[in-house]
């Protein structure tokens, strides 16, 4: 049995935590909240650090140093962070629910992830490129693959 099956994740050791992350990019993504209905929008417009090609931050290590506001992602805060993609290995084992079978732990690779759009590979702009965020509201992050 898998460690993601058999542990809980607070019971996860931080290596194992930071495995769970299948690399599709999409909490790298620029977010607006609309301030009337508190809905959410993802938007195209990607982290300064995150690689449109590879769908992985380019210095992972630094990135709160270099992006104050980047998150980082922990057991403690997940239950806050409604804002990340039902596709999401944390939120969906949080929730209960199983890896998606596109997951790269269950295929052995990030292809079929790419394959089937669950990733940002090749959908995305640098946010230094953006003026007006709201152009750039895109609803394919949402989407998600049992």
């Amino acid at each position: 049995m898998a460690f993601w099956e058999e542990k809980s994740l607070s019971e996860m050791t931080s290596l194992e935590w930071e495995s769970l992350c299948d690399g599709c990019g999409k909490c790298c993504l620029n977010k607006i909240i609309d301030d009337e209905t508190n809905e959410l929008f993802y938007t195209d417009a990607a982290c300064k650090l995150l690689d449109h090609k590879m769908a992985s931050c380019k210095d992972y290590s630094n990135r709160t140093k270099l992006v104050p506001e980047c998150t980082v992602i922990t057991i403690e805060n997940l239950s806050e962070l409604d804002w990340l993609p039902e596709s999401c290995a944390y939120r969906r084992l949080y929730l209960g629910k199983t890896l998606p079978k596109w997951h790269p732990f269950i295929t052995g690779n990030k292809k079929k992830m790419h394959k089937l759009d669950m990733s940002i590979k090749d959908k995305v702009i640098d946010e230094r490129s953006v003026k007006y965020l709201e152009d750039h509201i895109v609803m394919w992050p949402l989407y998600d693959i049992d």
